[in-house]
């Protein structure tokens, strides 16, 4: 794998960085910086990716880092960025934009004309206000209610630039329009219920028999009915078997009875809605 960095036949003008190395201490640098925009800061291989980018098109390194953005996991350049590097290479003989009034009630239309050197006719495209209702783009918040003029003279900028243009600009879109793909959506993991895992023999024996002393030792009736309460959770947790939950529950039910009994009618009262029976 080779350390130098890919270039194009227009030299960009600043800083050379010849190896990788090179441009990874300068990305590293820049990233830490206030000069870094703030999508690359603290980022020295996002740095490092732009500047191979902008190289790769023309752009010093200082020029990749404001030009080349990252939209939605995709490259991309902003729009006078990419005019520049178009006008600067030598198989553009011209690029002329104009925005006029539109017909059939639409009321602007943006048109860009690139003459690519050598070609008998330039490419001309027009990007009206129906097309960027179509696209959904038309009072869109933000730019296009801010900026409707600007956003559809760029959008026919950098379609044009890119039919006339596509191996100066290497595939990359504007930002622009990047800004405007509908960002993808990600399916969330289907969340998975598991059951509660029985627990072994052994420990389930133990749990029965200290919950069958503690309902004999126990002699508070409010209690034996926090405790049959708590035999129903211990039933859907697979603590206890179903013939151990009835068996405890007739056992708190004949203990209720018996403290009943020694205590007289008064308390009995009380407890008569618990429904100890199964």
């Amino acid at each position: 794998m080779t350390t130098e960095l890919s270039t194009s036949t227009t030299p960009a003008r600043g800083l050379a960085l010849a190896t990788f190395d090179d441009a990874y201490r300068f990305a590293k640098m820049v990233s830490g910086s206030d000069f870094a925009p703030k999508d690359f800061r603290g980022k020295p291989e996002s740095c490092l990716l732009a500047i191979q980018h902008g190289s790769e098109i023309g752009l010093s390194p200082m020029q990749s880092l404001q030009s080349i953005a990252v939209i939605n996991g995709r490259p991309s350049i902003w729009g006078d960025a990419a005019l520049a590097v178009v006008s600067a290479s030598a198989v553009c003989e011209y690029v002329t934009e104009e925005i006029e009034d539109g017909k059939d009630g639409e009321a602007l239309v943006a048109i860009c004309t690139a003459k690519r050197r050598g070609y008998p006719k330039p490419t001309v495209v027009r990007f009206t206000v129906g097309d960027a209702k179509k696209a959904g783009l038309w009072g869109k918040s933000g730019p296009w209610t801010q900026y409707p003029r600007r956003m559809l003279q760029l959008r026919a900028r950098g379609f044009a630039l890119r039919d006339a243009f596509p191996d100066v600009l290497k595939g990359l879109v504007t930002a622009e329009e990047a800004q405007d793909y509908p960002t993808p959506v990600v399916a969330a993991e289907p969340v998975v219920v598991r059951q509660a895992t029985p627990q072994p023999a052994e420990e389930r024996a133990d749990a029965f028999e200290v919950a069958k002393a503690a309902i004999e030792a126990e002699s508070d009736i409010k209690k034996l009915d926090a405790m049959r309460r708590k035999i129903d959770v211990r039933l859907k947790d697979k603590t206890f078997t179903s013939f151990q939950a009835d068996e405890l529950c007739d056992q708190i039910h004949a203990r209720v009875e018996f403290l009943e009994a020694e205590r007289g009618p008064i308390e009995a009262v009380s407890v008569n809605g618990h429904g100890y029976g199964r």
